[in-house]
Formats: C-alpha cells, sequence, structure tokens
C-alpha cells in the first residue's frame, strides 16, 4: 500500500465539519479555525481532500481554511508547476512527492543525491570520457549505494516516488533513471531523459557514438542496435525518434500515468483519480501553449 501522511480526522469529525464549512457566519468561522488551527496536521489533509473533491462550494471554502491557516497545499503546488511551463526535473519530482507526503524533507532528499554525487568525483579521474564516468555513476549507484528496480514488487506506487527511491534504494525504470539523472547533473555530466515504448532508460549524446544506460538494469550499457532489439523482442516496431530525450513535461506526465496504473492496482483510488487529474492538466496546459 502507498506510505501517506494519513492523520485524517474520524468519520465524526468529517461529518460535523462538512455541515459547518459552507456557514459563514462569523461565529462559526472563528470557531472552526481556532478547531482546526488546535488540531493542528490532522486537519490539513481533510482540508485539501475537499479543496480538490467534486463540491465545488464546499471546495472554495476549505481553500479558504487552507489560507487562513496558512497549510501548504501541496496538490496546487503541483498544479501550478504544470501550469508555469517552467519544468524542471528535480523540482517537479520532489513537487509531485509532496502530493502524498506533504511534510516530505525535500532538504534530505537534495542531500543524499549530492552525498551520491560528492562519492562519484572521488572516483572520477580526469579527463574522463562520458562512458567512464558513467562507468563511476554505475559503481556508486548500483554497487555500493545498492540501487536497483523492484521487480519483485513492480507495481508498489512507492516506485515512483523520488523521496521513496532514495530511501528505499530501489524503483522503476522512470524513477532510477530520474535519480541517475539528478546524480550525473551534480557532477557535470548531462546525460538526458529517453522514454522508449513500455520502459525507460538515460541517454549520452556526449561521446562520439551516442548509447544509452538502463538503470533498472544495473546500469547496463547498450547502444542504438541493442535498443532496437529489444523493442522487435517486446513486438514493437523501433522507430528513431524512440531514441530521442524524452522533455522534462513528458517524464513527469509518464510518472503520473504510471501512477494512476499502480494506484489503482493498489486500490488506492483516490490517488489514482489524482494522478489522473495531473495527467489531463499536463495535456491541457500543452495544448493550450501549442495553439498559434
Amino acid at each position: 500500500m502507498l506510505s501517506v501522511e494519513t492523520a485524517l480526522l474520524n468519520p465524526v469529525q468529517q461529518a460535523v465539519f462538512l455541515r459547518l464549512l459552507d456557514d459563514t457566519t462569523a461565529g462559526v468561522r472563528r470557531g472552526l479555525l481556532a478547531h482546526f488551527a488546535q488540531l493542528g496536521p490532522a486537519a490539513a489533509p481533510f482540508l485539501q481532500g475537499v479543496a480538490h473533491g467534486s463540491n465545488r462550494v464546499l471546495a472554495q471554502h476549505a481553500r479558504w481554511y487552507l489560507e487562513e491557516l496558512k497549510i501548504a497545499d501541496p496538490v496546487a503546488e503541483f498544479l501550478g508547476f504544470i501550469r508555469s511551463l517552467r519544468y524542471e526535473l528535480e523540482t517537479g519530482a520532489l513537487l509531485l512527492a509532496r502530493t502524498v507526503t506533504p511534510r516530505l524533507d525535500a532538504g534530505a532528499c537534495c542531500t543524499a543525491l549530492d552525498s551520491i554525487a560528492a562519492r562519484c568525483r572521488e572516483l572520477i579521474l580526469e579527463p574522463s570520457s562520458a562512458r567512464e564516468k558513467c562507468r563511476v555513476l554505475n559503481r556508486v549507484l548500483f554497487h555500493e549505494w545498492g540501487f536497483h528496480g523492484n521487480v519483485e514488487n513492480y507495481t508498489d506506487p512507492r516506485n515512483s516516488f523520488l523521496d521513496q527511491v532514495l530511501a528505499r534504494r530501489t524503483g522503476l525504470p522512470l524513477s532510477l533513471s530520474v535519480v541517475y539523472l539528478l546524480v550525473a547533473g551534480r557532477v557535470g555530466l548531462e546525460l538526458e531523459p529517453v522514454g522508449l515504448p513500455g520502459h525507460f532508460i538515460v541517454g549520452c549524446y556526449l561521446d562520439a557514438q551516442p548509447f544509452f544506460i538502463d538503470a533498472f538494469d544495473r546500469g547496463v550499457f547498450r547502444d542504438a542496435d541493442e535498443i532496437f532489439t529489444m523493442l522487435r523482442a517486446n513486438h514493437l516496431v523501433p522507430q528513431l525518434s524512440d531514441l530521442a530525450p524524452t522533455p522534462v513535461r513528458a517524464v513527469l506526465c509518464r510518472s503520473c500515468r504510471n501512477l494512476v496504473s499502480h494506484c489503482t492496482a493498489a486500490g488506492e483510488l483516490e490517488h489514482a483519480k489524482l494522478f489522473a487529474s495531473f495527467v489531463e492538466e499536463f495535456a491541457a496546459t500543452y495544448e493550450r501553449n501549442a495553439q498559434p
């Protein structure tokens, strides 16, 4: 099951608050504000759930309480990120993770990535080719730190969240590729995400011949012909465009699509609905801004 903060109010409390939420009487408002403030973190999931629910009237009032209580709304923040068009991989991955873990320690995630990169820098001897540097990343990530693909529980939603992947050192092809990219960037190695049909890898276009890193398979290097052979083995018709870098927007949207499927399989239907709304927002934002 998805590991999220679930400091929820009990059903009786929720029912009472829902009846009072749209009451704009000054006394009721002051009383509810005081009560929510006393509840502290337990009030946040309830108010945020109503704020993003189907009842638009109650949603408006829930947002008012969130603003008055100065409670951060991670879902709204991620939606704002989507609409901003300022897509940066690390920021987007952390904001996505915060939608299910509002009190996520982003600083701790960045520190973990910094530590991995620092170890890589210790082992990189300059001058080194990009391939040689990637060999060092493979040693540190997959042998020293033990990152690996979660074959046993592939559909566990935790496999898609950056904080969980760093803590558990296991994940999906996409999330492990994100970790690889973020560490590579910290050592000055500019690699690219590559979203193949049915798989996700990291691309290096810096040497004379491009090569690709399969982070799910402990960093195995593959050339273009090997990638095409793999696709044909999965009954797919390879296209040269399959090897092109994938935009950050598409990487994050694909992660959300994975979460829709995996949360549904895990019975986390509300979360599946939430991630589906993110997919829709990515599409709507792209369409709005692609118009001449």
